[in-house]
């Protein structure tokens, strides 16, 4: 799902986006705001920049037919120090909340975050955070067990 954010695109590897889809019960104006609060608490880390955007892209991957979902997107400017915090925020600040998913791509690199035990996120955050920090120390060609783009997801079991 590609998001279309307002303003100027970020600088690769300076930056973090976010796709935030809600539930069926969760109307546009209840995700916008949802949304605005994610953006406020992220603009409350040693981050750059937090830009609103809107996701125009297809249904999000295992959506029901007929499930209409509402999606909002921000784009994060960020250092590479502060994408740990900031992936811990967004991991805490999902429970509680009527959010299906939180998408989150860094350089091609993508993690859905759900609601998985606390323990299931855990590991995947430091997951994705390793095969990161691979990444930014090797070549292209290390991908870290995950193929560039590819999602890495973590499941209510």
């Amino acid at each position: 799902m590609a998001a279309q954010l307002q303003g100027d695109e970020m600088a690769a590897g300076s930056g973090m986006r976010l796709v935030v889809s809600g539930g069926a019960d969760v109307d546009q104006e209840e995700l916008d705001e949802l949304t605005a609060q994610l953006r406020r608490r992220l603009l409350e880390l040693d981050v750059d920049d937090v830009r609103v955007g809107r996701s125009d892209g297809p249904v999000p991957e295992g959506a029901k037919p007929g499930e209409l979902i509402a999606v909002g997107a921000l784009a994060v400017s960020l250092a590479p120090a502060v994408l740990r915090p900031a992936l811990r925020l967004v991991e805490t600040w999902m429970r509680n909340r009527p959010v299906r998913t939180v998408k989150v791509d860094v350089d091609g690199r993508t993690l859905e975050l759900n609601h998985a035990t606390a323990e299931q996120q855990q590991r995947l955050v430091e997951a994705f955070l390793a095969s990161t920090a691979s990444t930014d120390s090797h070549s292209d060609d290390d991908d870290g067990g995950h193929g560039a783009g590819e999602p890495a997801a973590a499941t209510q079991e």
